[in-house]
């Protein structure tokens, strides 16, 4: 499912305008952005958690030149963790 499906099941869902439900899948997606780039977390309880993990730098190899060692920044990264309802979903149960 793309940001498009997900909209249009939103407007369905909720008798919405398609336009109305690309608008809410938007103001989702920024606001969870807006979020961890804040070094924020937003849970949804039973879903999962979204936050942002800093990554530390380390000393790679150029694949232009293997012999060639680079530095590597650090950097910030999305995490996703799964809430229970969400495993025990796919699970099966």
């Amino acid at each position: 499912m793309n940001k498009a499906e997900l909209a249009g099941k939103i407007a369905e869902k909720f008798n919405l305008s398609k336009k109305a439900g690309e608008e809410v899948v938007e103001f989702i997606t920024e606001t969870i952005t807006s979020t961890l780039k804040s070094a924020g977390e937003v849970t949804l309880t039973g879903f999962g958690t979204f936050s942002a993990k800093l990554r530390a730098g380390r000393v790679g190899v150029n694949p232009q030149k293997p012999g060639e060692k680079i530095q590597i920044p650090p950097v910030t990264v999305p995490k996703f963790k799964a809430g229970k309802a969400l495993k025990d979903a796919l699970k099966g149960k």
